[in-house]
């Protein structure tokens, strides 16, 4: 795997963390850390997925699908948090695959409706117990209750992130903020 990046790296410099404060330099530390966590668990599981012709985002957005149920485009694109064309082209990825349908809605057409496939099922029903061995091993190093309070902790500023981020776009455009875009 990677080397694995000293602590001062994914940090500030001393002027910086110092002009900051001590909190503020932990939360920017601890963004860096989660983008580069982030990336390499993507790195991880786009290896282990490559040799079905798979990757990690499409693997998200067929989780999304079954999730939301038969979402549209863009709410499986808000969900993701990605744009619109990005998830347009991962969607006919998977829809070349037989993984999932792309369809219009049955009250707009101009809507573009999502459904995964019984192919998609199967696939994911005989691999899923593997890949949760790995992602058990990779967080093996918490225990229980750290666990559980990561997860806690994560959901709470991903739902805080998420609703900033509307409401500053809606200010941004003069509109109504959108949930989940």
């Amino acid at each position: 795997m990677s080397t694995s990046l000293p602590w001062e790296a994914l940090g500030l410099s001393e002027d910086e963390a110092e002009r900051l404060g001590g909190d503020a330099a932990t939360r920017v530390r601890i963004f860096r850390l989660i983008i580069v966590l982030a990336q390499e668990l993507r790195t991880l599981m786009d290896q282990r997925l490559r040799p079905d012709g798979l990757t990690t985002q499409q693997a998200a957005l067929i989780t999304v699908v079954d999730a939301i149920g038969v979402p549209s485009l863009s709410q499986a694109a808000a969900a993701l948090g990605t744009s619109h064309q990005n998830a347009r082209q991962i969607a006919d990825a998977l829809e070349r695959k037989g993984m999932l349908r792309i369809g219009p809605d049955e009250k707009d057409a101009r809507v573009r409706r999502l459904q995964t496939t019984n192919q998609s099922h199967e696939y994911w029903r005989q691999r899923s117990w593997s890949d949760q061995q790995l992602v058990l091993e990779w967080f093996q190093c918490l225990t229980d209750e750290e666990a559980r309070t990561l997860f806690d902790l994560m959901l709470r500023v991903e739902a805080h992130v998420r609703t900033g981020f509307t409401t500053d776009q809606a200010d941004e455009e003069g509109s109504e903020p959108v949930a989940g875009s």
